[in-house]
């Protein structure tokens, strides 16, 4: 792996709970990517008996997963409990009167790490995660989830690529060497961790989106607002002064552009299935795999 800094799940879990009441209000990128995600799933043959939102946040995607699944069981599924009692308020709120029928399923709400998840192997059908999966290991991350998914079943996720918020980090770089802005896995090393948990037919592709803000500090007070800000493990300690605060605003103004500073985001898109046969490794460390499970996916 590329990445030579992790994150602090202690810290995570606690940003995210301090940024669970505001989270929705500058959720931007956040929405965008969610509902690109659920568009990509309308190509796939699916249906889904159990659900998994893996880092389900406020629960803006649960009720979107049960329009598009009817049917299937929801777990909701967040490393900060204060975000999952905004999931479940959410959820009420979105079915509006619909919660008072027999038939509305309610999600079954869990915190945990997506690095260790409190579910049984082999017990759903499908993972959702939108923009969770970065904030892990992803040796540790995927081979979880293809430890809990049934044969046949599918992950759907999107994550964060190293050149995120690349203005900003350059910015910081003008004070001091200390990591100020989260580092996040490189593709091919996401790739490489989807193949080694033995996750079948995986696909990955990158989008650039960007974000534009009329100061420096309105790009970081959103951050910090949203959870996310800096959460590595060698991120400096303590208070920063004010003059190196002005050196990063100053070192971020040649970005500018009409009139605007932009803030980057590499998105990555993947999908991958448990293999529908279990899989033997062999004492070389080869996997061999049925030419009946070659290729046998296609999109609707």
């Amino acid at each position: 792996m590329t990445n030579q800094y992790t994150p602090d799940k202690h810290q995570v879990a606690q940003s995210f709970a301090h940024a669970a009441q505001q989270y929705d209000d500058v959720a931007i990128l956040q929405r965008q990517t969610a509902d690109e995600l659920l568009d990509r799933l309308s190509l796939v043959k699916i249906q889904p008996n159990r659900i998994l939102d893996l880092g389900a946040g406020t629960g803006r995607n649960l009720s979107l997963l049960a329009a598009k699944y009817p049917k299937a069981e929801l777990i909701a599924l967040d490393i900060a409990p204060a975000m999952l009692k905004q999931a479940q308020h959410r959820f009420q709120s979105d079915a509006g009167l619909k919660r008072w029928l027999p038939t509305h399923q309610q999600p079954a709400y869990m915190a945990g790490d997506a690095e260790a998840l409190p579910l049984a192997d082999n017990s759903v059908d499908m993972v959702y995660a939108n923009l969770s999966l970065q904030w892990c290991d992803p040796t540790k991350c995927f081979a979880e989830i293809q430890r809990v998914l049934r044969p046949g079943g599918l992950l759907s996720f999107t994550s964060l690529g190293p050149d995120t918020l690349n203005e900003l980090r350059q910015a910081w770089a003008a004070v001091d060497d200390y990591p100020h802005v989260n580092i996040f896995y490189d593709p091919h090393d996401i790739g490489e961790a989807m193949m080694n948990s033995r996750l079948a037919e995986p696909v990955l592709d990158v989008d650039r989106l960007t974000l534009t803000y009329e100061t420096a500090i309105a790009l970081m007070k959103d951050l910090k607002e949203l959870g996310a800000h800096n959460v590595n493990e060698g991120r400096r300690r303590g208070l920063t002064g004010k003059q190196a605060f002005e050196k990063v605003i100053n070192a971020y103004e040649p970005f500018r552009k009409d009139g605007l500073l932009p803030a980057s985001y590499e998105v990555i898109y993947g999908h991958a299935w448990c293999a529908e046969e279990t899989q033997k490794q062999e004492k070389d460390g080869t996997v061999k795999i049925p030419v009946s499970q070659i290729a046998r996916r296609t999109a609707s």
